[in-house]
């Protein structure tokens, strides 16, 4: 039985879904980012109990397609951003396209309807947020940031945080009180 789950953005969201899981006597044969694989099908009680657990850590059951397709969109984004950082070796809609199987006029037509936002503007957020919390970590420099996340150059990269939170990334750096965003807030 494959379940949903939507806001798993990180190897900790993991930890946390697969310990409910267990506490509820589900025991799963995969998990990943916002997916589920339970070696059984689970009872309506259990489904029940499962998504108040879940709720109450930030998370929620996906049963809708649309849905679904959005969550695994962000789930890929968000991937791609935190823990993928040079694998794009092309063109972000061809990656998508490729990665979910679907045709990417489809999946940004949806995503739009439905989020009210572009897929790229989306991944952009993304990494502004990246960038946010590498600055505020202050373990790489502006152009090693760059890199990671695979902007062309410094500029581009000065140009789009500045566009996206009205701040340079050395100003954002010398503020005492840093904003970042929660990934699912995106």
């Amino acid at each position: 039985m494959k379940l949903y789950i939507k806001n798993m953005v990180c190897d900790r969201c993991v930890m946390a879904v697969k310990s409910e899981l267990e506490k509820l006597g589900l025991y799963a044969i995969s998990i990943t980012l916002g997916e589920v694989e339970l070696e059984t099908e689970c009872t309506e009680t259990q489904k029940r109990d499962l998504l108040k657990s879940l709720r109450s850590l930030g998370f929620d059951l996906i049963d809708d397609k649309k849905n679904i397709t959005i969550e695994r969109i962000k789930t890929v984004l968000i991937d791609l951003v935190y823990n993928k950082n040079n694998v794009l070796n092309s063109n972000l809609s061809d990656y998508l396209a490729n990665d979910l199987a679907q045709d990417y006029s489809a999946l940004s037509n949806l995503f739009s309807e439905i989020e009210g936002i572009t897929i790229e503007r989306y991944f952009i957020a993304q990494k502004i947020e990246r960038v946010k919390e590498l600055l505020t970590y202050d373990e790489l420099t502006l152009s090693e940031i760059a890199i990671q996340l695979q902007y062309s150059n410094v500029a581009h990269l000065s140009n789009q945080f500045k566009k996206t939170t009205g701040f340079t990334p050395t100003y954002f750096k010398q503020l005492k009180v840093k904003t970042r965003k929660q990934i699912d807030d995106l």
